[in-house]
């Protein structure tokens, strides 16, 4: 056993705070994932009855059953639904202890997956994609874009080169509803999911340090072989 889930299991024991390893502490899945109980599925979608603004529920319920099998989260969840145009608001932080969504924002894709729509995902260094899947959110830093967050994919051959690739949220002037205006489309990134400027800050204060970040798009791939895919 690594030695990060032996320190978590001594605090569960002594009391002491959730450690909370690091994605490199953290084996990847190697089998898929149960099916969703049907108690947890009414629970699910109780709890999307009562949110203003939701994404799809098809997509939400995606979100939240893989959610339920990562652990060290905190309870937030934060849900980009690329199979949406750049034009409309498919991003979404979702409080999932309150049951309440914080934010609904524009979001970019990578400026090799697609124009307006982002059709074409890869998690390989240079391909300037955006790679789908489920990540955890690290740590903060402040680079070119200003205050950003590192992401860590935790799906193989899927995301799980985020960190190398420097893929993180940050935000940019070209995710407005300005340059919509002006372009037909929002800017892209070179794969990093990139938000709105004057949210990106309380957005990062919210989500940093171990949330569960779930980005979806229409790639039957993914949906084929992610481990994590909600299957019936």
């Amino acid at each position: 056993m690594k030695v990060g889930l032996l320190l978590f299991t001594a605090c569960l024991t002594v009391g002491c705070a959730v450690f909370r390893p690091s994605v490199s502490e953290i084996e990847l899945r190697s089998e898929p994932i149960p099916a969703m109980h049907e108690s947890r599925q009414e629970e699910v979608l109780e709890l999307y009855s009562t949110l203003i603004s939701p994404p799809a529920k098809d997509v939400f319920m995606k979100a939240v059953h893989g959610y339920d099998h990562i652990p060290y989260k905190k309870k937030m969840l934060t849900i980009i639904d690329f199979s949406l145009p750049s034009t409309e608001k498919r991003a979404w932080i979702i409080d999932m202890d309150k049951g309440r969504v914080l934010f609904n924002t524009w979001v970019s894709h990578g400026v090799n997956s697609g124009e307006n729509m982002a059709h074409t995902f890869s998690n390989t260094e240079g391909r300037r994609m955006s790679s789908l899947g489920f990540y955890l959110t690290a740590e903060t830093y402040k680079g070119k874009h200003g205050r950003s967050l590192r992401l860590d994919g935790l799906e193989r051959g899927f995301n799980d080169s985020a960190r190398t690739r420097y893929i993180v949220i940050h935000g940019a002037d070209y995710v407005s509803p300005e340059f919509i205006e002006k372009e037909g489309r929002l800017g892209r990134s070179w794969g990093c999911p990139a938000f709105p400027k004057p949210v990106t800050k309380p957005i990062i204060r919210k989500i940093k340090g171990g949330t569960v970040l779930y980005i979806y798009g229409d790639d039957p791939e993914y949906f084929d072989k992610s481990l994590y895919s909600l299957r019936k």
